[in-house]
């Protein structure tokens, strides 16, 4: 009777384990619903399009790999590109070296700090919106509070953003500037060092430049890696700054043109649809290998406490 009974008790189980399967898919659908009618639906018609001519106004008309061939022979895609890669190799390490600053800094337990935390976030929140970005154009523009604070020591300022020299750089001071979010994690990662690392270190003599490069660093490493991988795929898309900044012409001299502006001029100016949905599947293949090239240099530089 015992073995009938646990026999029963186990066919119960499972059935409930079912029922509540069935109430977890229930409570899922409405985002499996938006998954394929949002994501993947239109993914796959960009792909479709992607070997066509389409011009928004016609039917499209299927052309093969003319759009692929064409964009190797695209010198403004190509000037994009680069854009895009100086803009992503350049503003990332250095946003994620200043939110890891301010991270230790906070992570010292300073008076009030709820509000620093909320304070240095805010701009992770407003950074990509039309308003910082036009505020950001009245900034570095000729009479801009930049030029006007440099006029206080005597030194002439220039346009900026009208200057291909530097209209790049203001735009990756722009997005440094939204260090918040990836601070708000690294504090979170410090907050789960354990102290006796710290304690045993000060006990051999470690100083405190060499308890951050020999303990808190190899430990953030797995968050380092996490905010890295986030803000690469982040960056590549970014897009209002440009935008907003040089006008939806990426001037001068193309000097801002992000590979999404670039995009979003062939798809939405010159109506040219299908050239613009290859090149988003470039950039989606560009994200892709670069954050599997990153998960795959993971080995040799992020190291976990579990670790044998």
């Amino acid at each position: 009777m015992s073995a009938l009974g646990e026999l029963t008790r186990l066919k119960g189980a499972k059935a409930a384990g079912k029922k509540q399967n069935k109430a977890a898919y229930l409570f899922l659908a409405p985002w499996f619903v938006g998954l394929a009618l949002v994501t993947i639906g239109p993914m796959l018609a960009s792909l479709g399009l992607s070997f066509t001519r389409y011009n928004l106004l016609s039917p499209p008309k299927f052309n093969g790999l003319d759009n692929y061939v064409r964009m190797w022979e695209d010198e403004r895609l190509h000037t994009a590109l680069q854009v895009t890669f100086t803009y992503v190799l350049v503003s990332v390490p250095l946003q994620l070296a200043v939110a890891l600053f301010l991270a230790i800094i906070l992570d010292r337990g300073l008076r009030g700090l709820a509000f620093y935390r909320s304070a240095f976030y805010l701009p992770s929140l407003l950074g990509a919106s039309v308003a910082i970005a036009m505020l950001w154009r009245q900034i570095f523009g000729v009479d801009g509070l930049i030029n006007q604070v440099l006029s206080w020591f005597g030194i002439e300022g220039q346009g900026w953003i009208s200057s291909p020299d530097t209209a790049l750089g203001t735009l990756m001071i722009l997005h440094v500037w939204t260090f918040g979010s990836p601070m708000i994690i690294f504090l979170a990662g410090l907050r789960q060092i354990p102290s006796m690392y710290y304690e045993a270190a000060a006990v051999d003599g470690a100083n405190k430049r060499q308890q951050l490069f020999r303990i808190t660093i190899p430990l953030l490493t797995p968050i380092i890696f996490f905010n890295a991988v986030l803000q690469l795929i982040g960056t590549f898309q970014s897009f209002t700054q440009a935008y907003i900044v040089s006008g939806g012409t990426g001037g001068p001299v193309d000097s801002t043109l992000f590979y999404t502006l670039y995009l979003y001029q062939q798809g939405f100016a010159n109506f040219n649809m299908g050239y613009a949905s290859a090149m988003a599947w470039l950039l989606l293949i560009i994200t892709a290998l670069l954050t599997v090239l990153a998960f795959w240099s993971s080995k040799f530089w992020v190291f976990y406490d579990d670790e044998n």
